[in-house]
């Protein structure tokens, strides 16, 4: 599986440290943002194929981060982080495009498979998209083509 991009959003500095660090390892592009408002610069400027977001942050908060994400990049593609007190918060996540939720403390290994199928679901879109554009362009060629 080709590597893919991942932003990990925390406003706890030691968890954040040590996922990136953990990501890292495993050969991924991983950047950290302490909250959410770095979180939506980070995504307006670079390209993440995935986010690790944590629900219950100071300031802008999960939820509405992922509606700044999404609407500026829809096909990224959004991993909510929840404890048990923000389940409702993960849920409400999901209805508004995030690809699922994890429960704090996760096992790590659980994460890894998460971000590998959240990245799996828009690599498939963008494969679609694709398709449907050179389909399209052979059915409709622009003029010049004859």
């Amino acid at each position: 599986m080709e590597d893919f991009r991942v932003l990990v959003v925390d406003d706890e500095k030691e968890f954040l440290e040590t996922i990136v660090k953990r990501l890292k390892k495993r050969n991924l592009y991983v950047e950290g943002a302490e909250n959410g408002e770095n979180a939506v610069e980070m995504i307006k400027k670079g390209s993440f194929d995935v986010v690790l977001l944590d629900v219950k942050m100071p300031g802008m908060d999960g939820v509405d981060t992922l509606r700044e994400i999404k609407k500026l990049k829809p096909l990224t593609e959004v991993v909510m982080l929840t404890g048990h007190a923000s389940v409702e918060s993960g849920i409400e996540g999901m209805k508004l495009g995030a690809f699922d939720y994890l429960m704090k403390p996760m096992d790590f290994d659980q994460l890894f498979e998460k971000l590998k199928d959240a990245f799996e679901k828009k690599h498939l879109q963008e494969l679609k998209i694709e398709e449907a554009r050179v389909k399209h362009t052979m059915m409709y060629p622009p003029r010049g083509w004859d």
